[in-house]
């Protein structure tokens, strides 16, 4: 589980949130689960590949077992290759597309049954600044994350009244491989600022707010 996953994580337990994580390694879980149960935090743990159907499906059993599902937080994926798209293996693209869509449409498709049956309920996906701002040698990234703002325009189209569905969509944070990739100099939006607003898209407070990708850079457009 990175550590955005794991800042999210945090500020739903401050805000009073009972926790399911799903995550492919185990042991990082476990790590995760421990250290949440020690600052006073209700957490179950899901192991699983979230790019499978079957794994997104455990992951929602493992809430609706716990009596129910309000919100779902889409954090999985990242960059997994950067580089000259003309030098782009098929296996790469493939992947980018596994660990940043996959892992999106299994959860939310798992999901929307149980938040459908508590009557109201919100799901707040991962895209990327890049799909505003695009990079060079980013393409495969880029289309993946611009996939995810699709679904979500989709979803909460198609649930209209009965689910919010809204992304964020932000600029590198501050995380440990960032600071060593791009330098403490480079701009990095901090992990705190990131988390406000997916708090924000998962509260009542956002109830008016549905089909939105909204960019969280830490800094003015």
């Amino acid at each position: 589980m990175g550590q955005i996953g794991h800042a999210v994580a945090l500020g739903l337990g401050k805000a009073g949130a009972r926790l399911v994580l799903a995550d492919l390694q185990a042991q990082s879980l476990n790590e995760r689960q421990a250290e949440l149960r020690a600052l006073g935090y209700e957490v179950h743990v899901s192991a699983g590949d979230l790019t499978t159907p079957e794994a997104a499906r455990r992951a929602v059993a493992v809430a609706t077992d716990w009596g129910g599902l309000d919100v779902v937080i889409n954090v999985a994926g990242g960059l997994v290759s950067y580089g000259p798209v003309l030098d782009l293996a098929p296996e790469r693209f493939e992947r980018e597309f596994a660990v940043n869509v996959k892992t999106a449409f299994y959860v939310c498709q798992a999901a929307i049954p149980a938040l459908l049956l508590r009557g109201t309920g919100a799901i707040v996906n991962f895209a990327s600044i890049a799909i505003l701002r695009p990079q060079p040698e980013m393409a495969a990234y880029t289309a993946a994350k611009a996939a995810v703002a699709g679904l979500t325009a989709a979803l909460a189209r198609e649930f209209a009244g009965r689910l919010r569905v809204n992304a964020v969509a932000p600029a590198a944070a501050r995380t440990g491989d960032n600071v060593a990739h791009m330098g403490k100099a480079q701009h990095l939006l901090s992990l705190d600022e990131l988390v406000r607003v997916v708090l924000y898209l998962a509260s009542d407070d956002a109830q008016g707010v549905s089909g939105q990708v909204v960019a969280v850079t830490g800094e003015a457009a």
